[in-house]
């Protein structure tokens, strides 16, 4: 344990010891709630080094980890070699190369299956219902309450909340609504009769 200890605490591996503290701190931030697992991918591109294809935060997340495992590993063998000034002062800062090379090599290998989960199209968007029509599923719509079945592009359906600032007794139970707009305070859509002869795609 105290050859651990000295070890992530000297030169170089305490270097990847307090960016690994960054990270565990950020996760930490990320678990409760404060802080966005994306929140850096508009300051950086970590793709033309090979490190593209997920989150920025993941990416540095994966090398700072494999980093310090690769400076921690030498740090302990060079600790055993005995060597003292200017012989032990080039071997830690070969290590501090190789620990940079090996996490970048190791953290592209890694990020490979992983690219799979973060696909580069975005996910589908609740405003990509505006404009859709709706099946209402309530027995009555309201400005306070109301449901409806809209179906996806990819045939996929969803339940959404929806609203009506002036209840009309054609959106009840199994009638067709037009949702046109989206309230993101309210999480809901504004939902208004529709009129299948009104639609310029249908041709009488």
């Amino acid at each position: 344990m105290d050859e651990f200890i000295d070890t992530v605490s000297r030169f170089p591996t305490v270097v990847f010891t307090a960016a690994l503290a960054v990270v565990l701190v950020f996760w930490v931030l990320v678990l409760i709630g404060i802080t966005d697992a994306d929140g850096f991918e508009a300051d950086a591109d970590l793709g033309g080094i090979g490190l593209g294809g997920v989150p920025v935060t993941v990416a540095v997340s994966v090398y700072v980890t494999t980093g310090w495992l690769a400076s921690l590993t030498g740090g302990v063998l060079v600790g055993r070699t005995g060597t003292t000034g200017v012989a032990h002062a080039a071997l830690v800062l070969l290590v501090l190369a190789a620990a940079l090379l090996a996490a970048w090599g190791l953290t592209r290998l890694l990020l490979r299956p992983l690219r799979a989960l973060f696909p580069d199209e975005p996910g589908p968007s609740r405003l990509d219902f505006v404009g859709s029509t709706c099946t209402i599923r309530t027995g009555r719509v309201d400005g306070r309450f109301g449901q409806a079945e809209v179906v996806a592009e990819d045939g996929s359906t969803a339940i959404v909340q929806v609203r009506t600032s002036d209840p009309d007794p054609a959106l009840s139970s199994g009638r067709t609504g037009l949702l046109y707009a989206y309230d993101v305070a309210g999480e809901f859509f504004w939902v208004a009769p529709f009129d299948a002869a009104l639609d310029p795609r249908i041709r009488p």
